[in-house]
């Protein structure tokens, strides 16, 4: 790729993530490329689809997703606190563009969807948590991770549309928290 074409597809991905954190994942792409300072059809060469689009932007963040495992099981105290620095961190990265917790949690689990990258990303990195958890021998063997994935999700979801503050989002954490672990 031309050095002038790596830098359009550059600055596409970095402005499509502030564009979708702004107005959501739906957010017109031809806005996208105005903001970027290309033509439709530069953006289009690049990502012949929205989904591609995604993609590009999804895979530079999923590096970022395993290091906020790494801190959350970096956390003080035993498995409960480590469990919920994780759910916190989950939460705060679904909410972090608007309307994508609803996208990413529908889609978990669906093989077939364009979102499956980002899916599998939160899927492998909360099976890392649970394994840690379980290695710690506090998790209830019948805990199912996609099922955790999608009660995440739920809240995450919940906490989007409705705005919440993490402070209201944690009493449904302990919840979810408490349904993982053994008594």
């Amino acid at each position: 790729m031309r050095a002038d074409a790596q830098r359009n597809r550059e600055r596409l991905i970095e402005v499509a993530h502030a564009v979708f954190k702004e107005r959501g994942l739906d957010a017109p792409l031809d806005e996208v490329a105005r903001r970027a300072g290309v033509g439709p059809g530069t953006l289009y060469r690049h990502f012949p689809t929205r989904e591609a689009l995604h993609e590009a932007i999804f895979s530079s963040w999923i590096e970022e997703v395993f290091t906020h495992v790494d801190k959350a099981l970096a956390t003080e105290g035993g498995c409960r606190e480590k469990l919920l620095a994780w759910f916190e961190e989950y939460i705060a990265l679904l909410t972090r563009n608007q309307g994508a917790a609803a996208k990413i949690t529908a889609s978990l689990g669906c093989q077939d969807s364009p979102l499956r990258t980002k899916c599998q990303a939160y899927a492998d990195a909360n099976e890392r948590v649970l394994d840690a958890i379980a290695a710690g021998d506090a998790l209830r063997e019948d805990v199912d991770n996609l099922d955790v994935c999608r009660l995440l999700g739920g809240v995450a979801t919940m906490a989007d549309q409705a705005s919440l503050e993490p402070e209201d989002v944690r009493p449904m954490l302990d919840v979810i928290a408490n349904g993982v672990l053994k008594s």
